[in-house]
């Protein structure tokens, strides 16, 4: 990944990470207020239970008011006559009055009547509370509410029930009634259930809308990172190719100068060296000596130019083809260093564009002149092939090679070479070992141009 990428990346990963945090804190404490008023609500519906019961207490007291007042502590008819009227008085599907004397003695119980005539002082529910020490309590102080656990009439589970109770003083009864908080219960968890169902989906939404909008700035920043990476790439590409393009035209212009100016001048030079040769008589054997010395250094001097303006733009690949460039290149390597040097090329069918064969013509002269600068190589062969359209150029030869690392190092020339490849969609491929080092130059289908005419070349 390219710098810019991972700065990109470290950039929306904490951002992500902030979103995450911030919208997990909203939910806690969502979720913390949610339950509060939940308890607060729950709270609500009990103070208004309480409130119900004291009113349907204060009922239940005047209906026996009269009864009440009128009699004495002992009087047997005025306590059945209130007996009756409590046992009847019924309200709901679960709404009851009971009455148990100071001592837990049953009194009246319409739901359960075996209750009656019986002591239920020492009686606890599931949690362990006394209940009717507890009624009897609250009757003894004036009153009050009492919450605790019992069985309910209309499903014989045993549910929370809470319950109010009056003490009648003067014949030592306590009065109670109740309701049970099942549904209480069931409004609050249907509540709470909402709560975290709206919360859960809220923080699923914000997610789902955080979290893909930061990855798509992240993706298309990516995206037109790329693009503009690629884009660059292209023109880099294409300045490369200009300057090889503007650096050929330099040299072919260079090279006709050379053969067309300077050769030519020194061509003159040397017939006019020859004609004063043949002038100088005999008894000048010094001149003659100087003139046949100067003739000698002046074509040298010609063979070098030659070269130079050869070396800078062979006109045998724009006269002859690539193949017969390339073998007249091998052979004067070969010459040159007096190293066996053989080139195998087949037939072409198609011709290479102009540009491609110079870029192959000079990978083959840039691997040479590697070959004869450093390989320390007895024996070099160039295979010039074309396989399914596609142009292959081989070059192999069995010097020291040299390491990976001294291939990163490698310097301009094979650099060169590889964007030479590169820029027609082709490849350049080097392997190297001790025994020797092995560089193919590859081309695509697209630098070939329609079958030559007779007498033409690749």
């Amino acid at each position: 990944m390219h710098l810019r990428l991972q700065i990109l990346a470290l950039a929306i990963v904490p951002l992500v990470v902030a979103i995450l945090a911030i919208t997990a804190f909203i939910t806690w404490q969502s979720t913390n207020l949610a339950r509060a008023s939940i308890e607060t609500f729950e709270h609500h519906m009990l103070e208004a239970k309480q409130a119900e019961l004291e009113k349907l207490t204060k009922l239940a007291l005047s209906s026996i008011q009269d009864i009440y007042d009128a009699a004495g502590p002992d009087d047997e008819a005025a306590k059945e006559k209130v007996k009756q009227i409590l046992g009847n008085i019924e309200y709901g599907e679960d709404g009851y009055f009971f009455v148990y004397d100071y001592n837990g003695l049953g009194v009246v119980h319409p739901r359960q009547p075996f209750r009656p005539g019986k002591n239920w002082i020492d009686l606890v529910d599931p949690d362990g509370k006394h209940v009717i020490a507890q009624l009897i309590e609250r009757a003894r102080e004036g009153g009050g509410i009492f919450r605790y656990k019992w069985e309910k009439p209309s499903t014989g589970e045993v549910a929370d029930k809470l319950s109010y109770a009056v003490g009648l003083d003067k014949w030592h009864w306590m009065l109670g009634t109740g309701v049970y908080l099942d549904d209480v219960f069931a409004k609050t968890r249907a509540a709470d259930a909402d709560l975290r169902a709206t919360i859960t989906r809220t923080f699923f939404t914000v997610t789902i809308i955080a979290i893909p909008s930061v990855l798509l700035v992240f993706f298309t920043c990516m995206f037109i990172n790329v693009r503009q990476q690629r884009l660059a790439d292209t023109k880099l590409k294409e300045l490369t190719q200009r300057v090889i393009d503007t650096q050929e035209e330099e040299r072919l212009r260079i090279a006709r100068e050379l053969h067309d100016g300077i050769s030519q001048n020194l061509v003159g030079v040397r017939y006019a060296l020859d004609l004063a040769r043949r002038r100088v008589t005999a008894e000048s054997p010094e001149a003659l000596a100087a003139i046949e010395k100067g003739a000698g250094a002046l074509n040298d001097a010609i063979k070098e130019v030659r070269r130079i303006s050869h070396d800078l733009r062979p006109g045998v690949i724009d006269d002859l083809g690539l193949t017969t460039a390339l073998k007249a290149l091998v052979e004067n390597f070969s010459e040159r260093n007096n190293i066996p040097a053989t080139l195998d090329s087949v037939a072409f069918k198609h011709m290479l564009v102009p540009e491609a064969r110079i870029a192959l013509y000079r990978v083959a002269q840039e691997a040479l002149t590697n070959i004869e600068r450093h390989a320390g190589a007895t024996a070099v062969t160039v295979r010039f092939s074309s396989q399914r359209g596609r142009i292959q150029m081989q070059i192999s030869d069995n010097g020291r090679g040299f390491a990976a690392t001294d291939k990163r190092r490698a310097g301009l020339g094979l650099r060169n070479m590889q964007e030479r490849m590169a820029h027609f969609g082709g490849q350049l491929l080097v392997e190297s070992s001790a025994k020797g080092t092995t560089l193919t130059a590859q081309l695509p289908v697209g630098t070939l141009m329609a079958r030559p005419a007779a007498g033409e070349a690749a």
